[in-house]
């Protein structure tokens, strides 16, 4: 799913193309990786505009985006949001762990320039947490050692560094400002100067102490929240409207409505009721699945008659910050992650507070396993709790939680700076530019049960001088033993993968001999990927995934013992990934972004009973499972409902979204472009085995298939470019007049059904014939498209002036398009239900012979050798013409309908079927994983220790909760849940094997192998199977050869009590070698 590099142009291109650079300041203690240019701090645009009173700075800076680059990110975000990304200058102080994960998420997002801000140096300590850092940059300042690191992420994005203390005046510069190692105090005073600027700076605050977290963020007294939620305006389609106070509103049961009570809707194309036609925002009430009540008096309005769409009206929403020095004191509602810690968020807002306190007090963090430290902090914490609101004290200090926050307080936990790190990063999104709800304004979050279930000796979290140091004065140095020799299978090495595989690197995991981490991904690298998979660069281009990943993370952690692999994890590759593989792992993480291979890996891990951490995202949202060996439900225990699918005559002839045209123009472009080709040489190499073929079939489809095959190569042939503009121009035709004449002739606008009501009834659209106009750009670009690929499946050269309008006009204009006349006893396909649009004749046969006589004459007559190049549709390369064409089929179809049109880019999306993605909730998803990775590796929790989560960035929103357990069955004494498998040590006999089974109470009536019935109850001739090996009658009746690499066989039993009821049994393994 996500990370990487992006980049390739030259600094100075890119300066050009994002407008001015940032000025020079002349500093000793300022750098950048620019060349010939030093910056102190960006400097703000002068066309700072204010949507939000913040500074935006003006869209006009930014004349492109790299589409094929950023495509999944602005699935997200939009093109608006990204341009004031790009405008926006950042800066980032404190460069350990956390600031390391915001700077890594902002440059891949692409701001316009993130500044370093760091006063100390790196130290060994630091190595847990901080992916850029090496043993080389040990004394080395810290922003300097990420910078050139940092750039080579996206060279677009200017990267300069301070490091001398801040002056207040500085952060004048930048639209947002992060600080994740400040004093209270400090940041008070950072805040308030920030909170008066005019306009507004974005303030955040975070700090990651052990497996503890806060983020404070304060984005101004007034901050105009332009999309709370990113989620496209709900409609539905209207079947009637009351004339009634309030007004009852139905939709067509075609889609559930999504409107909430106090939504404002508007409508549009009603007929009869066209006072509502207004475009003024009404108020929803008693929303229901397929209706709501209008807040509208309609009694005297005209008579609803039919049409119409109802549209969510999302208005922008206004926030109003406190400063820090004064939420503090008076923090308000806490943003909550865990209900069962509802009472928590209070607790550790004073911990933080009194931490600042004894650092201040102290010069230092408290140590690990001092029970001095921890007096001091628990004492501090007391006092400070006197000193709060009555809303906001607690009734007691928690001692023990106070003892885990102290012993951890120094250490950046890898896994706690990756999540808070995809937060904070996303904050920064929002602040520079309105798209998402910020958080508002507190937040505070610990994973106290990741800590191993026994006690924690003070010697055991002592520092040895290794790079682990960090996450050992929390975990100890026992715990860390166990990740270093952990045997971890991931599967996927894209986005997730890449996140991974740095948080497995710096945490240790599989880090010695004893432990080994195989990574296996049979895809390549391409341009797509870089803007969120942060291990690969552009000249990985066409590179393995696994392989390039796998070095990168040996580079961040020279101890990784990892193996990359490029096989596909699936039944064919269970050689690869035999027995003895699956049986030496210690737990499976999932890095997949596919239903199907999640659950193939789910149920490896459900047969060999290992842990599987499962994780996911779409845009702004994430997911998390936890799959624990007889404590939870596994993954495929619950699944989501099939995406719903438009019936075929909708998609054909009766569309009323984009989607449907979208999903038309697809399939016919597949059709014309590739299967059609494909055909054609299928024929060409075989004419004598494709005929039989389609004698054989001998239906509809076959038939339809010839008549393609046929018309390709006879009528419809191409020999020159003016043959190509000729095909795409009477497809237009074809397509967009010719259908919509026959349709509208069958069907006119006042056909009636069998039952009496219209046929051109809600969700059904009325269409219009289009003129073809040669000085329409979306004609002539569509024409231009459809010729260059015609010519490319031909193998005819493109010409010069085939991309000159004027000229490609004139060639158009030369074109004859006959006049077309509707026919009587045309069948159109009106059956949601119909899988096919062929319509079967009784004659099909006899049809299918004469087109193959044809076909095998109109052979005879091409060149010797001629042969078509069927074109893959590839959505990701916006030079080849192929996007434009789907894009173009879409919108004239969309044209036809009265449905609004789309660019290209969203074309892209939508018929690419582009899962939109970006690095924030990647990194969020994964930080959450690896601290329940803690859990698995430690080997003794409890399922109420575990965590699933679903996040939300956009909103935010954190929901977690313990795993489902599995479910459990219970016969006799005997009880077993998914988990189970019941094995028999020997080579028995199927007899054997039934009084095993009788011999637990169950009467055994059916046994299977595979697909195969070995044995059932009441097949008279099965019984003379009964005498012999169970695996001699699986080779002989199902054909199983067990591969030597395993010694037993699988058989699935039907079993009863002896009350005939049917009891489900675990999978029984024969272990007969």
């Amino acid at each position: 799913m996500l990370p990487r590099k992006r980049g390739g142009t030259e600094p100075e291109v890119e300066e050009e193309q994002r407008g001015e650079a940032p000025h020079s300041t002349p500093t000793s203690t300022s750098t950048s990786t620019k060349k010939g240019k030093s910056s102190l701090f960006p400097s703000s645009s002068s066309s700072s505009s204010s949507i939000n009173t913040m500074q935006f700075n003006g869209s006009s800076l930014v004349n492109d985006i790299d589409e094929d680059l950023h495509s999944r990110q602005l699935a997200v975000y939009g093109r608006e949001t990204m341009r004031r990304l790009f405008a926006s200058n950042v800066l980032i102080s404190g460069l350990h762990g956390l600031g390391a994960e915001i700077a890594k998420n902002l440059v891949l997002a692409g701001v316009k320039s993130v500044t370093l801000h760091d006063e100390q140096n790196v130290q060994l300590w630091d190595l847990a947490s901080n992916f850029f850092f090496s043993q080389t940059d040990i004394g080395k300042n810290r922003a300097l050692a990420c910078v050139q690191k940092l750039q080579d992420l996206n060279n677009a994005v200017l990267i300069s560094t301070l490091t001398a203390p801040l002056q207040k005046e500085q952060l004048s510069q930048f639209q947002a400002v992060v600080f994740t190692e400040i004093s209270l105090e400090k940041a008070i005073e950072f805040d308030e100067y920030c909170h008066t600027h005019n306009p507004p700076i974005a303030f955040i605050k975070s700090e990651v102490r052990g497996l503890f977290g806060n983020i404070f963020c304060d984005f101004g007294p007034e901050f105009t929240v332009l999309d709370v939620d990113g989620e496209e305006p709900h409609t539905g389609i209207v079947a009637s409207i009351s004339n009634d106070n309030p007004a009852l509103v139905s939709c067509v049961d075609d889609e559930r409505l999504e409107f909430q009570d106090g939504d404002l809707v508007i409508f549009s194309e009603i007929k009869g009721m066209s006072e509502l036609n207004d475009g003024k925002p009404r108020k929803v009430k008693s929303a229901r699945p397929y209706s709501f009540m209008l807040e509208e008096d309609t009694t005297n309005y005209g008579v609803y008659e039919r049409g119409g769409i109802v549209t969510q009206v999302k208005l922008p929403k206004v926030l109003k910050f406190k400063p820090l020095g004064e939420a503090i004191k008076e923090p308000g509602e806490y943003l909550l992650s865990d209900f069962s810690k509802f009472d928590r968020p209070p607790h550790l807002h004073i911990a933080f507070i009194a931490l600042d306190k004894f650092r201040t007090e102290m010069g230092r963090f408290p140590v690990a396993g001092s029970e001095e430290d921890v007096q001091k902090l628990f004492d501090l914490a007391t006092g400070l709790n006197q000193t709060m609101g009555d809303g906001n004290k607690v009734e007691e200090i928690d001692k023990k939680l106070m003892r885990h926050f102290a012993y951890g307080a120094r250490a950046v936990l890898n896994p706690m700076a990756a999540m808070f790190g995809g937060i904070v990063g996303q904050e920064v999104v929002k602040a520079c530019s309105g798209k998402f709800h910020p958080l508002f304004q507190f937040f505070y979050f610990d994973s106290v049960e990741s800590l191993p279930t026994e006690p924690l000796e003070a010697d055991d979290l002592k520092p040895l001088n290794s790079r682990y140091d960090a996450q050992i004065s929390v975990f100890g140095s026992k715990h860390q033993k166990k990740l270093e020799e952990s045997k971890i299978f991931m599967v996927g090495s894209g986005a997730l993968g890449c996140e991974f595989l740095k948080n497995l690197a710096l945490m240790g995991v599989s880090c010695s001999q004893k432990g080994k981490l195989t990574i296996t991904d049979d895809d390549v690298i391409e341009k797509s990927n870089l803007s969120r998979q942060f291990l690969f660069r552009d000249w990985n281009i066409g590179q393995a995934k696994s392989t390039v990943a796998a070095a990168a993370a040996s580079a961040i952690n020279p101890d990784f013992h990892v193996e990359a692999l490029q096989n596909r994890a699936s039944p064919e590759t269970e050689n690869v990934f035999d027995d003895a593989f699956w049986e030496s792992l210690d737990s499976v993480i999932n890095a997949l972004d596919n239903v199907t291979a999640r659950m193939y890996i789910d149920s490896r891990c459900l047969y060999f009973q290992k842990p599987l951490l499962e994780s996911g995202t779409l845009g702004a949202k994430c997911n998390t499972q936890m799959v624990i060996p007889h404590l939870t439900e596994n993954y495929g225990a619950s699944r989501d409902p099939p995406e719903k699918q438009a019936p075929m005559c909708t998609v054909h002839s009766f569309p009323h979204n984009i989607d449907h045209c979208l999903t038309w123009a697809r399939s016919e472009f597949e059709g014309l472009l590739e299967k059609t080709p494909n055909e054609v040489n299928s024929f060409l190499s075989n004419p004598g085995g494709y005929a039989s073929g389609m004698q054989s079939a001998g239906d509809a489809q076959a038939r339809d298939q010839l008549e393609r095959v046929l018309e390709c190569l006879d009528r419809e042939r191409c020999e020159t470019f003016q043959d190509c503009i000729t095909w795409i121009r009477l497809k237009f035709e074809e397509y967009f007049a010719n259908r919509v004449k026959q349709l509208t002739f069958t069907f006119p606008e006042d056909s009636l059904t069998s039952s009496g009501a219209p046929f051109w009834s809600a969700p059904k659209r009325f269409p219009r014939p289009l003129e073809f106009s040669s000085s329409d750009p979306s004609h002539l670009h569509f024409i231009m498209a459809g010729a260059i690929l015609r010519a490319e499946t031909f193998g005819i050269p493109t010409p010069d002036w085939a991309k000159d309008p004027k000229k490609l006009a004139e060639a158009i204009d030369k074109v004859l398009v006959p006049e077309f006349q509707p026919k009587q006893g045309v069948k159109i396909v009106t059956d949601e239900k119909a899988t096919s649009i062929s319509t079967a004749s009784i004659d099909d046969a006899a049809v299918i012979n004469e087109l193959i006589v044809k076909l095998e004459d109109c052979a005879k007559t091409l060149p010797s050798g001629f042969k078509m190049n069927p074109i893959q549709f590839e959505k990701d390369d916006d030079t080849n013409y192929h996007m434009d064409m789907i894009a173009g089929l879409a919108n004239m179809r969309a044209r036809n309908y009265s449905i609004p049109e789309v660019d290209k880019l969203k074309a892209k999306f939508i018929a690419g079927r582009i899962i939109p993605a970006i690095a924030t909730s990647t990194a969020m998803a994964t930080g959450l994983v690896c601290l329940e990775l803690y859990k698995v590796l430690a080997g003794s929790h409890k399922l109420e220790d575990y965590r699933n989560t679903f996040a939300n960035l956009a909103l935010p929103l954190f929901s977690m909760a313990e795993p489902v357990p599995p479910k459990t069955i219970k016969h006799q004494d005997m009880a077993w849940t998914v988990w189970d498998r019941w094995t028999i040590n020997g080579d028995i006999t199927l007899r054997e094997l039934l009084q095993w089974l009788k011999e637990k109470g169950l009467n055994a009536y059916s046994i299977s192998c595979g697909t195969s019935l070995l044995y059932n109850s009441m097949f008279p001739r099965h019984k003379e199977r009964l005498d012999k090996k169970v695996v001699e009658v699986a080779k002989d009746v199902a054909k199983v050869e067990v591969p030597p690499y395993r010694r037993h066989l699988d058989v699935v039993v039907a079993c009863e009590d002896d009350n005939d009821n049917d009891i489900d049994i675990p999978l029984v393994s024969v272990y007969f070698r």
